[in-house]
């Protein structure tokens, strides 16, 4: 019986019904609700990473006050839980994100941005990881939602350095440090510097939409056994990228923030 059930679970977490057979839990639970009346008989299919993105956002914050209710107590707050705790493992992610601010960013200016990168890497790794539960698209696989998260991050460093530096220092330090070169030093910068949000976009688009073409194509190839070994193989490719694209998020807010002399200009990439 047990082998029976494991066998089971095996075929569920390998069946390609989620794209393949065009069924996801995102499109039925909207044409049950007639939600899909609202996109005016549109294919539901073409919103399905947004709605997915919605419903990650909601469960993390969900989680965001569930762990602000266990740390309101101040002995709550500092003493850890027993065990593998809910509190336990948010306070390990925390630690594990601090950790790599402090290595890029350095001692000061890590905790000002500790918030922006914990946040987005467990958005983008939550949303690249969610297309290994069948019946859920990973919104990352949408090049739309990838652009978005560029584009929000190329906001943020820009802003911060504007914050940081003043606008008009910021942007003098695209000007290079020689004045007579400033008329070739200054486009190419700025053409650099626009070109981040795109590259980060494509970079995360096309790994997810290759682990998860090459996950599909395997599932039906072998149903059971094969694809539990790339799902795990997909966790890992879920976590580098959210890792990735956060880590050059966090050199770009350093070089955008960083104080630069005269004579100390470097190049930006």
């Amino acid at each position: 019986m047990k082998k029976f059930f494991i066998l089971n679970l095996l075929g569920l977490l390998s069946s390609n019904a989620m794209a393949s057979e065009g069924f996801t839990w995102v499109t039925s639970v909207a044409k049950a609700t007639g939600i899909e009346e609202a996109f005016h008989h549109a294919d539901i299919h073409h919103y399905d990473h947004i709605l997915t993105f919605l419903l990650l956002c909601v469960l993390l914050l969900v989680g965001a006050f569930i762990y602000r209710a266990q740390t309101n107590n101040k002995d709550q707050a500092v003493l850890p839980d027993a065990g593998i705790t809910f509190k336990n493992i948010t306070e390990m992610y925390g630690s594990f994100i601090m950790t790599q601010c402090r290595a890029v960013l350095g001692e000061k200016d890590a905790p000002k941005y500790f918030a922006f990168v914990s946040t987005i890497f467990i958005l983008i790794f939550l949303s690249n990881a969610i297309g290994l539960i069948p019946g859920f698209l990973p919104p990352t696989e949408s090049i739309n939602t990838t652009l978005a998260l560029g584009v929000f991050s190329f906001f943020y460093f820009n802003g911060k350095g504007m914050k940081e530096l003043g606008v008009i220092n910021y942007f003098k330090h695209f000007a290079g440090p020689l004045w007579y070169m400033a008329i070739l030093i200054f486009p190419i910068e700025i053409i650099s510097t626009c070109i981040r949000p795109v590259s980060l976009a494509l970079r995360l688009y096309g790994n997810m939409y290759g682990d998860h073409m090459v996950l599909g194509t395997f599932s039906n190839l072998a149903p059971v056994a094969v694809p539990v070994v790339f799902m795990l193989l997909g966790l890992l490719v879920s976590f580098i990228q959210a890792y990735v694209f956060c880590m050059l998020s966090m050199v770009y807010i350093s070089l955008a923030t960083a104080h630069h002399d005269h004579g100390d200009h470097h190049a930006h990439h």
